[in-house]
């Protein structure tokens, strides 16, 4: 692919000795609504799928598919941070907690990370490197971000059967229009960020 993820980084971390190589990214930094969610991706040299990309880059059912090959091939692991965590913690650590929960997961240890973004989570055990762009440009993360986009999108819509009328099987949480106007009209539920503007201003808007 022109100009999509390679397998650089990882390969980089490998001529230094490192063989448990697990790319990590998170979705869900911009929504009023939901968990962020993280995945932490090893992939196997010899079974890379193809296509992988930023999952931002990708439709609905081309993720689909990749999620479900990158299961197939590679181990993989979710974390997520809660609406009241990111309350409490601010959007930037929540993220972050829920990175290190998806390392933590994986069923036998990594022994190098390959973050997505420009700085590593607080209390990360291991060696890393933070690698901006990484969801398009380091294959290991871009699936990262295709699982955890994956796994989120799936959870907003099992939420929008319990909350309909804000969208959320479309939008995920996104302040869309929609989204917005639906707070107003049917106000906030349990699994809004109160500490996210919008939110915050309905809920204590002047009487």
């Amino acid at each position: 692919m022109v100009g999509g993820p390679d397998f650089s980084h990882e390969t980089a971390a490998r001529a230094l000795g490192h063989i448990r190589i697990a790319g990590v990214d998170e979705v869900g930094r911009g929504p009023l609504a939901g968990p962020v969610t993280a995945a932490a991706v090893i992939l196997d040299p010899a079974q890379i799928p193809e296509g992988l990309n930023d999952s931002k880059a990708l439709s609905a059912a081309r993720r689909a598919v990749l999620a479900a090959r990158i299961r197939a091939v590679a181990e993989v692991s979710v974390g997520h941070a809660s609406v009241e965590e990111i309350d409490r913690l601010n959007i930037l650590r929540a993220s972050q907690l829920a990175m290190l929960r998806a390392l933590d997961g994986l069923a036998r240890p990594a022994g190098f990370a390959l973050i997505d973004g420009n700085r590593l989570p607080e209390g990360l055990a291991m060696p890393a490197r933070a690698v901006v762009r990484g969801d398009a440009l380091c294959l290991s993360i871009a699936a990262a971000s295709i699982v955890a986009k994956e796994v989120r999108d799936a959870l907003m819509r099992d939420l929008a059967q319990q909350f309909p009328g804000y969208g959320w099987e479309k939008n995920a949480g996104y302040p869309s229009k929609a989204h917005k106007q639906a707070l107003l009209d049917l106000g906030v539920t349990p699994h809004h960020r109160r500490s996210f503007r919008p939110v915050h201003n309905i809920l204590y808007q002047e009487k």
